[in-house]
């Protein structure tokens, strides 16, 4: 008995009933991780179907992980688990704590039945390339955050339009997909000028620019709020050469150049909170507890994954700016 079945007189689509075949067979132990299924001519000849119809119930198959494709040999059951409904392609840019809730978040909010695996592009062209084209149909979405990669439009234009869902940054080579999206100049600005009374306090705001990858717009976020004279400002690149002065707030935006700024401020007489103000970029557990903790200008993660889960669940093809919030603390 041949384990891929179709009956013309029932009213389930006949790529259904080839998906359900599969799954019967899986679930009955006929068929093993490793097994070869029935070309897709001698499927196509037996019941008299259309090509298109055996492709569709195999790349459906194929996207949740269940059957593999090797060239020039056929298709071959890849794995048993018939629970995943759906499988979801994320590439990050990094992994941090803050892509760690993001991813979470994510995770938890698509619920049972549906598979995320997660890679990292590093933010290599040549790398988030690959990962995009060894990928390309073997997954019912793709959730891809092209970070600050000028050419990502390019491997995207291999994947179904509305498949595709952005997150955290976007340009306009990007504008046509859906996804959740961080505001970085706004925020920072908005962020900033929130901070106004607390900044009178001190004479310079001073933005030190980190050696990892950041976004372009919270510069220019900065750039903007120094250029209302609120406060006089400057830039100073990475850690290094800081020499703590009295009457100072940093703008840090990486976990690491903020412990390596604390350091160097306690080898002072200064005092954080009162001499000298620290202002960080995205919140986190750390930042609520280092130096009594650590003002923060941040997006929250935890709701972005949730929006993001969503509109997959609901098939939306929006795109949603991410909230910002402003968390006072000791630090300034």
């Amino acid at each position: 008995m041949s384990i891929i079945y179709v009956d013309n007189n029932t009213g389930i689509p006949k790529y259904r009933q080839i998906i359900q075949s599969v799954e019967v067979g899986l679930q009955e132990g006929r068929l093993k991780k490793g097994d070869k299924l029935s070309s897709v001519n001698s499927i196509r000849n037996r019941y008299s179907l259309s090509r298109d119809t055996v492709f569709m119930a195999f790349g459906e198959l194929k996207k949740r992980g269940i059957i593999e494709a090797i060239a020039g040999k056929g298709y071959y059951i890849k794995s048993e688990d018939v629970t995943v409904v759906k499988k979801v392609f994320l590439l990050f840019d990094e992994l941090n704590i803050f892509k760690e809730d993001l991813y979470n978040a994510i995770v938890n909010a698509l619920g049972e039945g549906v598979q995320v695996d997660i890679f990292f592009h590093h933010f290599n062209q040549n790398v988030f390339d690959k990962h995009i084209n060894d990928n390309v149909g073997n997954y019912n979405y793709y959730i891809i955050m092209p970070a600050s990669l000028d050419k990502a439009f390019q491997s995207l234009k291999n994947l179904p339009d509305d498949k595709v869902f952005l997150l955290d940054q976007t340009n306009k080579s990007l504008k046509d997909y859906a996804g959740v999206f961080q505001n970085f100049e706004k925020n920072v600005l908005e962020g900033l000028t929130r901070l106004k009374t607390q900044l009178q306090n001190y004479k310079r705001l001073v933005f030190v620019n980190p050696k990892s990858n950041q976004p372009k717009g919270i510069y220019s976020g900065f750039l903007k709020f120094i250029s209302t004279d609120t406060i006089e400002g400057y830039t100073i690149e990475g850690t290094d050469s800081i020499v703590p002065k009295e009457d100072e707030v940093y703008f840090v935006l990486d976990d690491r150049s903020l412990i390596e700024l604390i350091k160097t401020i306690n080898n002072t007489s200064l005092r954080i909170g009162k001499d000298i103000g620290i202002i960080a970029y995205n919140d986190s557990l750390l930042k609520e507890i280092v130096e009594g903790g650590i003002t923060t200008i941040s997006t929250n993660f935890k709701e972005m994954g949730e929006r993001m889960a969503n509109m997959i669940l609901n098939e939306e093809r929006i795109k949603v700016e991410n909230p910002n919030n402003i968390l006072v603390r000791k630090s300034l």
